[in-house]
C-alpha cells in the first residue's frame, strides 16, 4: 500500500535542492570576479621594453589558469567582466590612459584575445586531461591571444607584417615560455579545485 503523500513533502525535498543550486551559484559567480580581479592585479606588474607599445604583464599566466580552472564558459565570463570593469573606467589595464579608450590602443587585440581564447582552454581540459592537455591548452590560449593582439596591432600601426612581429610578439617570447610553463603546472596543480567546484562549466 502505498503511504500518502504529505503535502509539506515536496518543498522539504526541493529546499535542499535550491540550497545546493544557489551554492554553486554563488561558487561560480565568485570565481568569475576572482579572475577577473587577478587579472587586473596582473595588468599592474607591467614591464615597458624600447621600441614597443605593449608592456610585459602577468596578465596572460593569468587568462590561462582561468579557462584551465573555471572552463569555457565561466572563464569567458570572467575576462568578459575585466573588460566590463575597463569600460566603466575602472583602473583595471596596464596603460595610464582613460581605460575604455585603452581598448582601442595597441593593446586593445590581446584584450579581446583573453576572451575569445577561453572556449578553447577550457575545452581542451574540460575532461581534466593531463600535461599533455594543458600544454595543449596553453599553447592553443597564447596562439589565439597573439593572433588577435598582432591582428589589431598591425591595423593600430599601419606598420609591416615584420615589424609588427617586432614589436608585438619577438620580445615576448622568453616570457611567453615560462608563463605557459607556469600556466601547465599551475593548472595541473588546480584540477582537483576546479573539479571540485566547477564541474559542470
Amino acid at each position: 500500500m502505498i503511504p500518502p503523500m504529505n503535502s509539506m513533502d515536496a518543498p522539504q525535498r526541493a529546499l535542499p535542492l535550491a540550497n545546493a543550486g544557489t551554492r554553486r551559484l554563488l561558487v561560480q559567480v565568485a570565481g568569475v570576479v576572482a579572475f577577473a580581479g587577478l587579472t587586473a592585479v596582473a595588468s599592474q606588474i607591467r614591464l615597458y621594453l624600447p621600441g614597443t607599445p605593449v608592456p610585459v604583464t602577468l596578465q596572460t599566466l593569468v587568462v590561462l589558469l582561468a579557462g584551465m580552472t573555471l572552463g569555457p564558459w565561466l572563464g569567458m565570463a570572467g575576462m568578459a567582466f575585466y573588460l566590463l570593469l575597463g569600460i566603466c573606467g575602472y583602473h583595471v589595464f596596464a596603460g595610464d590612459a582613460w581605460q575604455s579608450a585603452y581598448l582601442f590602443g595597441p593593446t586593445g587585440g590581446y584584450l579581446l584575445g583573453f576572451v575569445l581564447a577561453q572556449p578553447v582552454i577550457g575545452l581542451l581540459t574540460r575532461r581534466g586531461g593531463g600535461w599533455g592537455a594543458l600544454l595543449a591548452a596553453a599553447l592553443a590560449g597564447n596562439a589565439i591571444i597573439f593572433a588577435a593582439g598582432l591582428t589589431w596591432l598591425h591595423l593600430w600601426s599601419g606598420a609591416s607584417a615584420l615589424a609588427t612581429l617586432t614589436m608585438g610578439l619577438w620580445p615576448f617570447v622568453p616570457g611567453l615560455i615560462l608563463k605557459t610553463a607556469a600556466a601547465t603546472a599551475g593548472g595541473r596543480a588546480l584540477q582537483p579545485v576546479s573539479r571540485r567546484l566547477f564541474a559542470a562549466r
